[in-house]
């Protein structure tokens, strides 16, 4: 077939023959792995995330409470019912907790002395993500207070006489950071009661969160953060050195990038202590993290101005971990509340299409585009958990068909990802367009 004679329809037919050998070459294998027990680690590649030598992009939700329905029998099968509803949509990657400090059903009930049963509840989500094919981002404290957080750690510092001032100072006391250390040093060495199969060995977890979205005010310098996020990163990995590190960040620009000040919703983001180019250079981070709350940072009322906020909020940060971090960045939480005035449904179904599109045209690109988890994911039943931010996909037919469709997108570019094309006509990322302009995806 000569480059002239390339017309639609034969190129359709072709196209059509490949996927179907595509499916066999690509979709076999990986299910074959699935059915044999095998699942390989996700590894990094650059800007790129790696499964089994093929680009890997991140399709995935978070559902943070996961372990606390698993630690009662009563709530436990809501794990597995939210697990068989994200994959049913194609959703491959949960953000979950890994901690429970000091408070209602903890983990953790004080420094290094663990609930067994919560803990038996935490390997139960892990064994049931395999199952259903869901790898887990797990997050190993709360800069916030639900969950117990940092400031439950400082309550147990001042239970044990120190003189601590702030709850900031959980990323410079010593004692409270060996508090932490140890957390780390029994989750990554932890046996699961239902595999058999140590966390730090296992490849359903995807990767390690240090903290989700710290926060250091009484230092806008972002040095004491900076410092935490050095020691922390090296001790996970010194642990672990198989699986992903990142650090849980919500993205704003600090000090250290005056030029990209501009970028941040609000001038507040700048004097909260992270630094977003600055964090992310450290030894041991492998990934990036963003997250996505136009409602929460510029404000409540919906408007366009939200979307197109979310559209430069993404493009800069996928150009900077291209340019300056040479690593993917995740979008690892957006979200819009059914409380805000001017919500409706269809807003919702337009934002995350505007996260979607954003991810799939860095893909094409072979671009720093890592991947999104939508906040969140629930199964019926659970409404009195809602934040408003809740996505029940049985209850939202739009939404799931845009989740759907979105993983199928990505399945079908991860199987071309690879593949050389020998025909002279068209590059790779081309045949992707062609599959979406004929609505194929």
């Amino acid at each position: 077939m000569s480059k002239k004679n390339c017309n639609y329809s034969s190129w359709g037919a072709l196209l059509l023959l490949c996927r179907k050998v595509l499916h066999v070459l690509f979709c076999k294998k990986f299910r074959g792995e699935m059915e044999d027990g095998e699942w390989t680690m996700v590894q990094k590649s650059g800007n790129q995330f790696m499964v089994n030598g093929q680009p890997f992009y991140v399709n995935g939700f978070n559902t943070y409470w996961l372990m606390v329905f698993a630690a009662d029998q009563s709530t436990r099968g809501k794990v597995t019912e939210t697990f068989q509803q994200a994959s049913a949509v194609g959703l491959s990657v949960c953000r979950t907790w890994a901690f429970n400090d000091g408070q209602w059903r903890a983990l953790q009930k004080t420094p290094a002395v663990y609930d067994e049963d919560v803990f038996k509840a935490l390997d139960f989500v892990v064994s049931e993500a395999k199952k259903y094919k869901i790898r887990l981002i797990l997050s190993l404290v709360n800069n916030w207070e639900a969950y117990g957080g940092k400031s439950q750690y400082v309550k147990w510092g001042k239970a044990a006489g120190l003189n601590l001032t702030s709850d900031d100072d959980f990323f410079s006391h010593p004692t409270l950071k060996s508090y932490y250390k140890a957390h780390v040093k029994a989750v990554l060495n932890r046996v699961n009661t239902f595999t058999n199969i140590t966390y730090k060995n296992d490849p359903t977890i995807f990767g390690w969160e240090l903290m989700n979205e710290p926060r250091c005010e009484s230092d806008p310098s972002g040095d004491k953060l900076q410092a935490w996020i050095e020691e922390m990163a090296v001790y996970v990995k010194s642990i672990d050195p198989k699986h992903l590190v990142e650090i849980g960040l919500e993205g704003f620009y600090g000090l250290s990038t005056p030029n990209r000040a501009q970028v941040n919703p609000n001038s507040y983001a700048q004097q909260v202590g992270t630094d977003f180019i600055r964090n992310h250079q450290v030894l041991g981070v492998d990934f990036a993290s963003v997250h996505i709350y136009p409602d929460s940072w510029i404000s409540q009322s919906i408007s366009d101005a939200h979307v197109e906020f979310t559209k430069s909020w993404m493009q800069n940060h996928i150009d900077d971990a291209e340019n300056y971090l040479n690593m993917p960045v995740v979008f690892a939480e957006f979200g819009v509340s059914a409380k805000d005035p001017g919500y409706n449904s269809t807003y919702r179904d337009t934002l995350i299409g505007t996260v979607y599109k954003t991810i799939l045209n860095s893909t094409k690109k072979g671009g720093a585009g890592g991947g999104s988890l939508l906040w969140q994911v629930f199964p019926e039943g659970t409404d009195y958990m809602d934040d408003g931010y809740a996505i029940v996909l049985s209850k939202s037919l739009s939404t799931s068909n845009i989740v759907s469709l979105h993983s199928k997108k990505l399945n079908t570019f991860n199987s071309f990802c690879s593949w050389k094309c020998h025909w002279g006509c068209r590059k790779k990322h081309v045949l992707l367009d062609d599959f979406q302009s004929r609505d194929e995806l």
